[in-house]
């Protein structure tokens, strides 16, 4: 890579530590291409860009980021997934990693919280978006069903007794 590659790499790098919500970094040797490939659709799938890094002049694009604490982590063969949603990155790199070995959790950052593995995996348990709103949904949504049933409720006794009394 030349000089103005590795600028340009930098300048990249450092728009996609500051833009994004939440960064994982993980290890991947011992990945196929066919998994990596499958890991990238998954991530494109929901927004999230994965890439495969070079570790010193990755670390150089961190100084001046709110990331910068997490060039301990680039050693060894590291790949980084970016996003706006730190849930679904996690949820997906957790999943991954569990029917792969290979895929190796090491960290991350979300918002200016740093995560360690354990929580990361523990990011990877929380409702998505849309679980979280459906689950308000159905909270909302039973009290009203109750209401309505204790309402009916004494309706259909009241028209049961005057049917019985219709019958003696």
């Amino acid at each position: 890579m030349n000089k103005e590659k590795k600028q340009e790499y930098i300048k990249e790098m450092k728009s996609h530590f500051d833009n994004s919500e939440a960064v994982i970094v993980a290890h991947y040797q011992g990945l196929t291409v066919k998994q990596l490939d499958e890991l990238r659709n998954k991530m494109r799938e929901h927004g999230i860009q994965f890439k495969v890094t070079k570790n010193r002049i990755t670390k150089i694009a961190l100084e001046d980021t709110k990331c910068k604490d997490l060039s301990d982590l680039f050693s060894g063969p590291t790949a980084v997934a970016l996003s706006k949603d730190a849930i679904s990155s996690a949820k997906i790199l957790t999943n991954f990693s569990k029917e792969n070995q290979n895929l190796k959790i090491l960290g991350g950052i979300m918002g200016n919280d740093i995560l360690d593995v354990a929580a990361v995996k523990n990011v990877a348990l929380l409702p998505s978006l849309d679980e979280a709103r459906a689950k308000i949904v159905g909270i909302l949504r039973s009290p009203a069903q109750k209401i309505a049933s204790i309402l009916l409720a004494p309706a259909s006794k009241i028209a049961i007794l005057a049917l019985e009394k219709s019958k003696k």
